[in-house]
């Protein structure tokens, strides 16, 4: 059974892979025998983590590759210091995100609905279109998008953000039809609340993390590894014949009675 989740020898950029879920996928994909693409902003940050994952021993290594998605030089950066290090990529994992608007949605400020759609859906778009080149040429590949539940449920605080990642789940259906024959796999990632400095503000509180948490059927909100596994199943021979789709993971939630 292990050798559905092998990765040994693969190449997989993960974005915004220094904390949270983006860090648990990036270890998980490494453990796996990947050798993996630590980046977001900061390259001090970036190396650390490269350090950390490197000092676990095992499995593939990690190398330090820093980069702004929301701009396009960082992005062409990326992948030809990626093919130059490791070659080019087997895995493609699109995670990094921003929300830096909560309020209601047609009160969005200009910049927050301008800096969430260059972030969450055009830089995802564009670090695709920098990558899929190189996995046509290799025979294939996997890309996985994080997305979120908000892609699944109005929001009254949430807007853009849940606009963005609904579009992010089209990305995933529109990426695996245009690519499937390539053998291309492009799958999504819904994840509900996960504890992560991302979604500090709905759990910081003790009492709304009780009341949020009593809302799933687990009782619990997520940790970054309950979301790794998911990720390294998409990437793997295990997924083999799954595409276009998005897996939410939300502890339950979902199903809940309101």
């Amino acid at each position: 059974m292990h050798s559905l989740f092998d990765l040994t020898g693969q190449t997989a950029i993960v974005t915004g892979s220094t904390k949270g879920i983006g860090k648990a996928i990036a270890f998980a994909l490494a453990e796996a025998g990947a050798n993996v693409v630590i980046s977001s902003r900061k390259a001090d940050v970036c190396d650390a983590v490269a350090a950390e994952l490197n000092a676990r021993g095992g499995g593939g290594k990690a190398v330090a590759i820093p980069a702004n998605v929301s701009k396009d030089e960082d992005l062409d950066r990326l992948v030809a210091e990626t093919e130059a290090q490791l070659g080019p990529a087997d895995i493609l994992v699109l995670n990094a995100a921003v929300n830096p608007y909560m309020g209601p949605f047609l009160d969005t400020p200009d910049d927050a609905f301008d800096k969430t759609i260059a972030v969450n859906i055009r830089a995802n778009i564009q670090l695709a279109k920098r990558v899929v080149p190189g996995m046509q040429a290799k025979g294939g590949g996997a890309i996985v998008i994080v997305s979120s539940i908000a892609a699944f449920k109005g929001s009254k605080m949430l807007g853009i953000y849940a606009v963005t990642k609904a579009a992010d789940t089209q990305i995933v259906r529109n990426l695996a039809s245009a690519y499937g024959p390539d053998n291309i796999r492009v799958n999504g990632i819904a994840p509900a609340v996960v504890k992560t400095d991302f979604a500090r503000a709905l759990y910081e509180d003790p009492e709304r993390e009780k009341q949020v948490s009593a809302s799933y059927a687990l009782k619990r909100l997520g940790e970054p590894d309950d979301i790794a596994g998911a990720a390294l199943f998409f990437s793997s021979r295990a997924g083999a014949w799954t595409t276009g789709q998005t897996l939410i993971i939300d502890g339950g939630w979902s199903i809940e009675e309101s």
